[in-house]
């Protein structure tokens, strides 16, 4: 349990229920074990992440964890949302509050999609519906995301989001922007 005198943003955020044309993002569930296991084994997924690689049981500790993130209220809490396209668990997206201050508040995006399912929009249509859930319910300053340099399709997305990217290391891009230049 956090302390009471940690810096908070006030009220809790819970993770929210979305619906899109296509998608549902919620919070994750046990019975999303297998496909989550199946997503986090995919080496073209894995080599963009710092994730170890991870045997079903490191996985399914993994999920566990991800179903308890899904409340922001203190820095460093994490959120993390399944994205659900015809009922099947086809990623994730991640929210973690970086910084509480109302001033620079800063919260960092992450997302994953099951390659089965990229180059149809599904990331592009849950980052949207995130970040009008974060536009209108957390106020945040900054969004950051790190993107490997070489994960050309997660640096367009970021590039299409809006964010623009930071002079960084060669083994990441960093992307910056504000509430007013993300897509509404």
């Amino acid at each position: 349990m956090r302390s009471l005198r940690n810096p908070s943003i006030g009220v809790a955020i819970d993770a929210p229920v979305m619906r899109t044309a296509r998608l549902l993002l919620r919070p994750h569930r046990l019975t999303d074990a297998d496909r989550w296991y199946e997503i986090q084994s995919i080496p073209g997924v894995r080599e963009y992440t710092t994730w170890p690689q991870r045997n079903r049981r490191s996985s399914l500790r993994d999920l566990k964890r991800r179903t308890r993130q899904t409340r922001l209220r203190h820095s460093d809490d994490y959120l993390s949302l399944a994205i659900e396209h015809e009922g099947e668990l086809v990623g994730d997206v991640g929210l973690h509050l970086r910084s509480v201050s109302a001033t620079a508040r800063c919260l960092e995006i992450s997302w994953i999609i099951h390659p089965e399912h990229q180059g149809q929009g599904l990331a592009y249509e849950a980052l949207c519906a995130v970040l009008d859930f974060v536009s209108a319910n957390i106020e945040a300053l900054l969004l950051v995301a790190v993107v490997h340099p070489s994960n050309a399709a997660s640096v367009a997305l970021a590039r299409k989001l809006g964010l623009q990217p930071l002079p960084g290391a060669a083994d990441r891009t960093i992307f910056v922007g504000t509430n007013g230049t993300l897509p509404q």
